[in-house]
């Protein structure tokens, strides 16, 4: 049973998505799958972010392969994907954190205007 509904916010996470090898995808979404249905969902999938006020990371890792998929909670039952990316570097980048807590801005803006 689901505790939590993830959705995308955008086409960044299908675009990162689709651009991954289907053994990586079918990885995502056994850890979306976690995100949707644990109640408390452990450190080694979902973290949040310090530093980055109400931003987490899906955290995927097959082999010494790792990639990342900034989401954040509207409510504690909605799960908001936004962009993802391959860790390359111990330090999640800059740059990218950036580009999720602008992605999180537009969401919220684009919910007000609603």
């Amino acid at each position: 049973m689901k505790i939590r509904e993830v959705v995308a916010y955008g086409n960044y996470f299908q675009d990162f998505l689709e651009a991954l090898p289907v053994k990586v995808q079918n990885k995502i979404f056994k850890i979306i799958e976690a995100v949707e249905i644990l109640e408390r969902v452990p450190q080694q999938y979902l973290k949040s972010i310090s530093g980055a006020k109400g931003l987490f990371e899906v955290r995927i890792q097959l082999g010494s392969d790792i990639w990342r998929v900034f989401c954040f909670f509207e409510n504690e039952r909605l799960v908001i994907l936004l962009n993802g990316f391959i860790k390359k570097t111990q330090k999640t980048p800059k740059e990218e954190i950036k580009l999720a807590m602008d992605l999180m801005k537009r969401y919220y803006d684009d919910k007000s205007r609603r």
